[in-house]
């Protein structure tokens, strides 16, 4: 009986404790675009308990570009990672910060119906993107004006909401061409849609899979901040370093067919940051690109737009730990 009664008080210990954690774990709601490679190390984040460990219960929420930024603004979401909305809403004076970015280079194609040869072709048409203001409408933009023509003059552009929604209108013919992100541009491909452009042999600039916080907040807790982008910084680590359990994580995550995954996985790849910061002359072309295209009346300088320094710090610390991420 002595021996049940003890095996009774330890169970209901380690229950006590376990409802402890989860009652005090602070829930953070993120606005993301998607659930795919871009957000892989929230994501991994979040599977591998990195987050939990920082004594977080984070929330992903899948939102079209400008949407998540408005939360963001509005203080319903603690973090968002729609770059390009993020980086338009700054040109327009909104106070935000890039804190940390998983990519450096878009994660687009543009495809487009298999009678369009390139992209001039292209002129008279109707183009998907997620929204205006986006990153994908960003770079569509770019890339017309570099062939001549005029976005919103020349052709049509179409904010259709999610990635998926792209896909769905390009297939459907809704839209004459879309700017489509992975894995449907395995999708689209397979359905006979011709590819015009893959931004990752282009010289453009992306910072896909960021951390974009109001000032307000790194004001305000600077606490919280750090314990994200800590559990942030270590999903990145195992997404870069496990190929097989980033694999797992992905198609957990995603409708993804299970031969796709790892070209996916191998696609973008080259394409990660070693640490979740990029260098000054990236952060500088990224706002370069983003002037062109927005031409506010008045540019911000790049120190006014990132800040990874929190980054770095938090690097050099798992660095000094020997920290690396169990498999």
């Amino acid at each position: 009986m002595r021996r049940n009664w003890l095996l009774k008080s330890i169970v209901c210990g380690w229950i006590s404790v376990a409802g402890l954690v989860q009652a005090e774990a602070r829930t953070v709601n993120v606005a993301v675009p998607t659930l795919s490679m871009v957000v892989i190390a929230f994501t991994a984040a979040k599977e591998k308990g990195y987050y939990t460990e920082e004594g977080l219960d984070v929330n992903l929420v899948v939102m079209r570009d400008t949407l998540g930024i408005s939360a963001l603004i509005g203080g319903n979401a603690d973090f968002a990672s729609m770059s390009g909305a993020g980086l338009t809403a700054m040109l327009g004076g909104v106070p935000l910060r890039f804190v940390f970015s998983s990519f450096f280079r878009p994660m687009f194609w543009i495809y487009a119906k298999p009678e369009f040869q390139d992209i001039k072709a292209l002129k008279g048409r109707r183009i998907g993107v997620t929204g205006l203001g986006s990153g994908p409408d960003n770079l569509l933009r770019e890339t017309l004006k570099r062939n001549g023509i005029e976005g919103g003059r020349d052709v049509t552009i179409l904010a259709l909401g999610l990635p998926s929604t792209v896909a769905t209108a390009l297939r459907n013919g809704t839209v004459d061409a879309g700017t489509i992100s992975p894995p449907f541009n395995f999708v689209v491909k397979e359905a006979g849609f011709r590819e015009l452009i893959s931004y990752l042999k282009e010289d453009f600039v992306e910072l896909q899979g960021s951390v974009i916080v109001s000032d307000k907040l790194l004001q305000s807790d600077p606490g919280l901040v750090e314990k994200f982008v800590r559990g942030t910084a270590k999903g990145l680590r195992y997404a870069r370093e496990n190929r097989a359990g980033t694999l797992a994580i992905l198609l957990r995550y995603m409708k993804l067919k299970d031969n796709l995954a790892g070209p996916y996985y191998d696609q973008v790849r080259p394409i990660m940051t070693s640490d979740g910061t990029v260098g000054t002359d990236l952060q500088q072309k990224y706002l370069e690109q983003a002037l062109k295209v927005l031409a506010p009346k008045e540019a911000p300088s790049a120190e006014r737009i990132y800040n990874y320094s929190l980054t770095r710090r938090i690097n050099a610390e798992l660095d000094s730990t020997g920290w690396r991420p169990a498999k």
